[in-house]
């Protein structure tokens, strides 16, 4: 089959899009609020109907698409084809059958896959991490998640819960997480915690642009307005981003070293910051990595954006049906 479905279920908006797994072009996408508020069965429906509306858009028949891919943000029984725990949806979807609801409405085979997996499965099917075996991918926007290729294969260990990197201690005696941990890499490096590290430096009253580039409201201070004014040379800013690409380095220092990846790919909405958070990265591994070739070990940006997702789980469903 040429043509798969991804969906992508989040907390603000469901997104579908019909994808050439062939030449890994989304074809045709659309957008709609979530409005999680509902409930489980009429977001479930809302999800069918997009999907539906898809395939009448592009006049494509249902017996040329192989399947459809869903993906969530939590916790999953891949197995059983449910949801286990969503904290971002009312309710939190404790065990809902997702994919034989979905199949029911469809008359489509349906595969499920954590949201952040599947931008690590698509971004090492399409995108930065195309043509190695072994890949990491650090995915980091409201918080951090990621997720392992390894030998050409998805790690899905421990109910395909690996690669949740936001959750590894960079600071021992750090703050606590909302996860229960102290010192999580989210504390320091996800785009609040940026954001945050930007409003903190107006407030104390610092030199910066930061303050020049906001007008003085804190609320519009985000990862954007704060590499914008690194780039215009402000010194606070880029300590920012250097604090930012410190956290991750360790992070990213340690999935090396147990892991062995050939390529760390740094995708999310955070990193539209570019060089500014890729350098200091890579600057901690050349300081703390030594049992590993960090020579033949690249760090690069991620090249699918918000594409990812969609691009993972079509890839997803048309390999596991």
């Amino acid at each position: 089959m040429e043509y798969f479905i991804g969906c992508d279920l989040g907390g603000t908006n469901i997104k579908a899009g019909l994808v050439n797994i062939h030449s890994g072009q989304v074809i045709f996408s659309k957008s709609i609020p979530t409005l999680s508020r509902e409930g489980s069965d009429a977001v479930i429906n809302r999800m069918a109907e997009v999907i539906s509306f898809l395939i009448s858009e592009t006049q494509i028949s249902r017996s040329e698409i192989g399947g459809v891919g869903v993906s969530a943000p939590g916790m999953l029984d891949l197995e059983k084809g449910e949801t286990v725990f969503l904290p971002n949806l009312p309710g939190n979807w404790r065990h809902v059958p997702l994919k034989s609801r979905l199949e029911e409405k469809l008359n489509l085979p349906v595969a499920l896959l954590n949201d952040v997996r599947a931008i690590t499965y698509g971004e090492w099917a399409y995108g930065a991490g195309k043509g190695v075996d072994n890949m990491a991918c650090f995915a980091i926007g409201t918080g951090i998640g990621g997720g392992l290729i390894i030998n050409k294969k998805l790690l899905l260990s421990n109910g395909g819960t690996a690669g949740e990197f936001g959750h590894l201690t960079v600071e021992i005696h750090g703050p606590l997480c909302g996860c229960g941990n102290n010192g999580c890499l989210e504390a320091y490096a996800s785009g609040p915690a940026i954001a945050t590290m930007g409003v903190r430096a107006v407030e104390q009253g610092w030199t910066t642009k930061i303050a020049e580039l906001s007008g003085g409201d804190l609320n519009v201070i985000d990862t954007k307005l704060i590499a914008d004014a690194a780039l215009s040379g402000d010194k606070v800013a880029r300590d920012i981003w250097e604090s930012a690409g410190y956290y991750l380095g360790i992070a990213v220092a340690n999935v090396i070293i147990t892991t062995g990846p050939s390529r760390i790919v740094i995708s999310g909405g955070v990193a539209a910051a570019g060089e500014l958070l890729l350098e200091p990265i890579r600057k901690v591994i050349r300081e703390r990595v030594f049992v590993a070739p960090i020579d033949k070990i690249e760090v690069v940006q991620g090249t699918l954006g918000t594409d990812a997702g969609i691009l993972g789980t079509a890839r997803w469903a048309a390999d596991n049906n």
